[in-house]
């Protein structure tokens, strides 16, 4: 029988889903655990591989077992014989060709970022710490510039050997809100939407999320997009800079590769 399961994985302590020869990775514990729960190797096949310290909200991942364990209580025998950083959330019978890599359709990656002049020790494991302001307005207009159809070779790290770097996404979605020590500052009295403290020309004391949806992505791809973004927010880059750039392919001039614990897998969908 095969099975389609959704994993969660906090990534900092691994090499990355993949197995590695120089660490730990997501599969090799996964792995090992279904071997103990099933009694025999079990391989888990993911729907793509995700960064050393890169975080998985909704990886999705199959392997085939015969058991007769149902099929509800599988998540819950896994979870006892995985590490509190890493849990399967779901898991369903599925048809035999599902392929969690070649079925996927579509997935959402989410980069975390919060604007503030101090770090914050509960928002650094899971964010990318910027110390200026942002302008969210060029922002918005340089994610539509980067929507759509392209060849995204600007937005590739060096060390991938894929054929083809054309891409698509479908969706890039830029969210903010203000940090909670900002909303606790806030008198008792006053009234109104705290989020109108966020100038769109210069957010500061702000989570900022940039989820990123596409057919499949590039090495590097989220978290180059991302600091692509960042730097149009700082004003290094302008709008039809970033146009210029993917028409161009030209990787030296787009945003910094930003750090791998801002970004997470949220959603695969098939």
């Amino acid at each position: 029988m095969r099975y389609r399961a959704v994993i969660s994985y906090f990534g900092e302590r691994y090499v990355g889903w993949q197995r590695q020869l120089n660490g730990i990775s997501v599969q090799e514990v996964l792995e090992n655990a279904l071997e103990k729960v099933f009694g025999v190797p079990t391989q888990a096949t993911a729907s793509g591989r995700t960064d050393a310290g890169v975080h998985a909200e909704g990886q999705v991942v199959h392997f085939d077992a015969d058991t007769s364990i149902p099929v509800d209580k599988i998540p819950f025998a896994v979870n006892t014989e995985l590490p509190s950083d890493i849990s399967m959330l779901y898991c369903e019978e599925t048809y035999l060709n599902f392929n969690a890599r070649f079925s996927a359709k579509r997935k959402t990656y989410r980069y975390s970022l919060y604007l503030s002049k101090h770090p914050h020790p509960m928002l650094e494991p899971t964010h990318e710490h910027i110390v200026q302001p942002l302008d969210l307005e060029a922002m918005y207009e340089a994610a539509k510039v980067i929507e759509g159809e392209h060849d995204f070779k600007c937005f590739e790290a060096s060390g991938s050997a894929v054929k083809s770097t054309v891409r698509t996404v479908y969706n890039i979605d830029i969210e903010c809100r203000p940090i909670d020590h900002v909303q606790s500052l806030q008198n008792e009295d006053e009234t109104g939407d705290l989020s109108a403290c966020i100038d769109e020309a210069k957010a500061f004391d702000c989570e900022i999320n940039i989820s990123v949806t596409g057919n499949g992505f590039l090495y590097n791809m989220v978290r180059i997009i991302a600091g692509t973004l960042v730097y149009v927010g700082l004003h290094k880059l302008t709008p039809e800079d970033v146009k210029y750039i993917i028409e161009t392919g030209d990787r030296k001039r787009a945003g910094k590769t930003l750090n791998a614990k801002g970004l997470c897998l949220v959603k695969v969908v098939y």
